[in-house]
């Protein structure tokens, strides 16, 4: 199996290494480079794989064989490490995936403290280097396209272009609005034990109840889905409280100063910001104000969708993402690529240079709008903090109470 050992230090000393588990899927001198999100794993990249690709079977052996050639001194094309057409792979897209540290087949460190979206972008980065690979083109999903912002804001000479899949800020922006099905799900999220359980709470929350309700042949896409989930998470196992804790972590304390934003405007690369407007987890003005902050290099692409449109509009993502390779291969200026008018297409698709900003007032009274919409945000996540504390002390509670009640006499 293909790993890559990364390796750390904590406090100025050096503790064990992650080993991150990857996969590589077709072939050319394209470099894709896909970083997953939260408690998701390499295999969450299904659709994309494929639309890229034509495939999903992995080439990771006979890419090993290459690197290994490349190694012992039969290198490959200056091009192709560049993710540059050389004329012959160049026709072709190779991607690479990644189950993040805390997740699926990588190591699992054992203190949140070793979770950031910073020391994850440097996973990627470390990953690139165990590849061969200069420069790729980096997209992202939710927590992995703050990793990915992380990653371009360090090493924009590494990244082609950047994609931000239903991405937010961080911190209180991870959290969605409060209402009566949120608390619900996070209610059932907290409780699942297995992996039916957690796939039910997964399909409310990564899908919209249209596409869940459709009908395939027989059945509802919901009962397939709940198959596949189910299956899924059998196999790679649920994710560990330590691993979903130091994610989680990661999230909370991801922020893009605005010395980064600066760095990836000013790279020269391409950005693309994709969002399906009914997701509840990473709510789409955050996704907005962002494409805002990264003007006149990013294009806004709002797809109809929930969290997972990736999953729920493949085609249309897929088409999102080829659109920003090609447009980087022709070299359109960053004012060409965010200056096409909106438009509405027949799939629903939304495409706007100028996303809509929560709050356009500079005198005294737009400030203290802003003010009171960070102090109720901020509230909000206190709140859905506590509520989260109090779920977990119940159940704990339940669980002494199970152990301390002496066995019924017969």
């Amino acid at each position: 199996m293909p790993y890559c050992e990364v390796d750390r230090y904590q406090n100025g000393e050096k503790w064990d290494g992650v080993r991150l588990f990857y996969r590589r899927y077709g072939r050319g001198a394209v470099k894709v480079l896909l970083v997953i999100g939260l408690a998701g794993t390499h295999d969450s990249w299904g659709p994309q794989i494929k639309g890229l690709t034509g495939s999903l079977e992995p080439a990771d052996d006979e890419a090993e064989a290459e690197r290994t050639d490349e190694e012992s001194g039969d290198a490959a094309s200056p091009a192709a490490a560049e993710g540059e057409d050389d004329g012959g792979e160049g026709d072709g897209i190779e991607v690479c995936c990644f189950d993040n540290r805390g997740v699926g087949r990588s190591s699992i460190p054992p203190h949140k403290s070793y979770y950031s979206t910073a020391i994850m972008a440097r996973d990627a980065l470390a990953l690139m280097d165990h590849l061969g690979w200069k420069k790729a083109h980096v997209f992202g999903h939710s927590m992995g396209a703050m990793i990915s912002c992380k990653l371009a804001a360090m090493a924009p000479q590494r990244v082609c272009s950047l994609a931000l899949l239903n991405v937010t800020g961080g911190g209180f922006q991870c959290f969605p609005k409060v209402d009566g099905q949120m608390l619900s799900l996070a209610f059932r999220f907290l409780r699942a034990k297995t992996p039916e359980e957690r796939a039910l709470v997964d399909l409310e929350t990564h899908y919209t109840e249209e596409y869940l309700n459709e009908k395939v042949g027989s059945c509802t896409r919901r009962t397939i889905l709940y198959q596949e989930y189910v299956k899924g998470i059998s196999s790679t196992g649920m994710q560990s409280n330590c691993g979903f804790e130091g994610q989680v972590n990661a999230c909370w304390t991801h922020k893009m100063t605005s010395k980064e934003l600066d760095t990836i405007r000013s790279a020269g690369f391409l950005v693309s910001v994709i969002h399906g407007r009914s997701d509840i987890i990473a709510q789409l003005c955050h996704a907005r104000r962002l494409a805002e902050r990264l003007i006149p290099v990013a294009r806004m692409v709002e797809l109809h969708g929930a969290h997972l449109v990736s999953h729920e509009r493949p085609e249309e993502v897929n088409n999102a993402l080829m659109e920003l390779i090609k447009a980087t291969k022709s070299m359109m200026k960053p004012e060409e690529w965010s200056s096409q008018p909106e438009n509405s297409s027949e799939t629903g698709a939304l495409i706007s240079a100028r996303p809509v900003s929560v709050t356009i007032q500079t005198d005294d009274g737009g400030n203290a709008a802003v003010a009171v919409y960070n102090l109720l945000a901020k509230l909000q996540l206190s709140f859905l903090y506590v509520i989260g504390v109090i779920l977990m002390g119940f159940e704990h509670m339940r669980n002494i109470v199970k152990v301390m009640k002496p066995p019924a006499v017969v």
